[in-house]
């Protein structure tokens, strides 16, 4: 779009005013972490460049290549991706063709892949036995408790991602005779907002129940509107704000070190992962999974169902060890 001209030379005042929405439109085109993320990995690919004399837009391919073989040895196979994919979107906004396509480029990053493993180490997953440990742990009489008792229970039984939990509103909230129904109006996977709903059915263990836990949350916090996860601040009064996910992580490390369990070995994923695995671990089969989880990878989904089955139908099982 930055090549556009009229047969003048020249743009008119209309065309600029539809070049200035299109732009607009590109920039929410991608959620706000990834542009987050992607700035990041650029300014340390141009900074890397601009230490060495290098152009960094448009790059040569072999900049591209000896940047990645100088990171190899200090990032992770997963973190040098995502810098590929920052270096690529940068040049295709600019109108430059990706120097990342390049066969000096794909070969190098073939080379890095197959000798450093594409094995990626994430955090544990929250086990339906650890959540127990952590709702025996956190208090029921304090906003607080009964604010992350129903965001655990919550997040878990949804299969929500942290963006997806804290942009739950009282509105989006249905209860109904078997549990109750969450409309997501957006979300990582639905960018252009068509909003999809998720059942979460009542627990048989009224310390486990989410339903009742939200219940308690909203009854005790006096919230009828907006945000249902809120900050609550050093006075023990509600914000009218939303958590941010970054909170999320904190609540989750919060309550695993409750529990007894290593905080650093959970993050606000572990509850999504949790749901995945533990029903893996209960025989529910992958589309059944996908159906709550709302992951459009089936190689992902299936990688929480192998983590699940290491322990069934497993060949040192009861042969007498």
């Amino acid at each position: 779009m930055n090549q556009l001209t009229t047969r003048s030379g020249e743009l008119s005042t209309e065309l600029r005013e539809v070049l200035e929405k299109a732009r607009d439109y590109t920039q929410q085109s991608k959620a706000a972490n990834t542009k987050k993320s992607y700035r990041a990995d650029w300014n340390d690919f141009t900074t890397w460049c601009g230490e060495r004399g290098l152009s960094p837009l448009p790059a040569d391919p072999q900049t591209v290549a000896l940047y990645l073989s100088d990171l190899a040895d200090r990032r992770k196979t997963s973190t040098l991706q995502r810098r590929l994919s920052a270096i690529s979107q940068a040049h295709q906004a600019a109108g430059y063709d990706t120097p990342t396509s390049s066969y000096i480029v794909r070969t190098v990053w073939a080379g890095i892949r197959r000798a450093k493993g594409t094995f990626q180490e994430g955090k544990d997953p929250i086990l339906v036995d650890d959540l127990r440990r952590m709702m025996a742990e956190l208090p029921s009489d304090t906003l607080t408790g009964k604010r992350d008792r129903a965001l655990l229970l919550v997040g878990f039984a949804g299969g929500f991602r942290r963006s997806e939990l804290i942009s739950i509103d009282c509105e989006d909230i249905q209860i109904v005779p078997r549990g109750m129904i969450i409309l997501l109006r957006r979300s990582k996977t639905d960018q252009e907002g068509r909003g999809e709903k998720v059942g979460i059915p009542r627990g048989s263990h009224p310390d486990t129940c989410p339903i009742r836990a939200l219940e308690e949350w909203l009854r005790a916090s006096g919230i009828r509107t907006g945000p249902v996860f809120r900050p609550i601040n050093r006075h023990g009064q509600v914000r009218n704000r939303r958590l941010t996910d970054r909170s999320v992580a904190l609540i989750v490390k919060k309550a695993a070190e409750l529990a007894g369990l290593n905080p650093q070995r959970f993050s606000g994923h572990s509850l999504r992962a949790g749901l995945a695995t533990s029903a893996a671990m209960a025989g529910k089969d992958e589309r059944t999974i996908m159906k709550q989880t709302r992951h459009k990878s089936v190689n992902m989904v299936r990688r929480y169902i192998r983590d699940g089955e290491l322990f069934s139908e497993n060949a040192v099982s009861d042969i007498g060890l």
